[in-house]
């Protein structure tokens, strides 16, 4: 991060079993005020995983008048997007929604664009088990940064909690057997691209990491909350299929 340079992180909500944040530009940052957020998994219709966008309600309007921010971010500074393309994150990662991070992509790649396009679409995926990429080490610094959810503050933070099933739908409780997880380790973005793709912590039952150096980077923050859902699991005798 360069010196003076201010940005802003947003609370999104949680989904794929995480808490989600929002990396937005200095000049962003007031638009907070106008919104409220949700952390939105879209399923990839090629079957390939899925990703997690921020979602923002205009406070202003009904609840219906929802939108991706990401694309509202790209309207707002540099006007509209033409039929058969779409707005994406060259990093990657999909809550990054800083306006140097987002361009312009055809919907459909021609064949001279896919490899290009896969690249950047596919980024994501290369984040974990070693350092971040260098254009993706800006959201990884913030988050790390962020103090960890204290296990008592869980039950408020999840009352805007909103569960997807493989289809995309949403439903009324998590289904371990449905759902898609991202990396638990905060500033991983990895998703898992199967269902029970991700190995399960061993003691909570509760989380998933995609590999042993994100679930060995989180201990220190996970360890609280782990060893008192480990106490509730035996208590409850409640074992997810894993």
């Amino acid at each position: 991060m360069q010196a003076g340079q201010k940005l802003g992180i947003v609370y999104i909500g949680k989904a794929g079993g995480k808490h989600k944040y929002s990396l937005l530009d200095e000049k962003d940052i007031h638009l907070v005020k106008r919104f409220r957020f949700e952390a939105k998994v879209d399923v990839n219709k090629d079957g390939n995983g899925a990703n997690i966008f921020a979602y923002a309600f205009d406070l202003s309007r009904e609840e219906t008048s929802g939108c991706y921010f990401h694309e509202y971010i790209w309207e707002r500074h540099c006007g509209g997007v033409a039929p058969g393309f779409r707005v994406s994150h060259k990093n990657g990662v999909t809550v990054d929604n800083r306006l140097n991070n987002l361009c312009v992509t055809p919907s459909s790649p021609s064949k001279n664009s896919k490899v290009q396009f896969s690249h950047m679409e596919s980024a994501i995926n290369n984040n974990c088990g070693s350092e971040p990429r260098d254009d993706q080490r800006l959201y990884w610094m913030a988050v790390s940064r962020l103090p960890p959810f204290d296990a008592e503050h869980e039950h408020f933070m999840n009352l805007n909690y909103k569960c997807y099933n493989a289809n995309g739908e949403q439903v009324m409780e998590e289904d371990d057997t449905l759902s898609f997880y991202e990396c638990h380790y905060p500033p991983c973005c990895k998703i898992e691209t199967e269902l029970r793709e991700f190995s399960i912590c061993g003691q909570c039952q509760q989380v998933r990491y995609c590999g042993p150096l994100c679930q060995e980077r989180d201990w220190p923050s996970h360890k609280k909350y782990c060893k008192e859902k480990a106490k509730q699991r035996i208590s409850y005798d409640v074992f997810p299929e894993r």
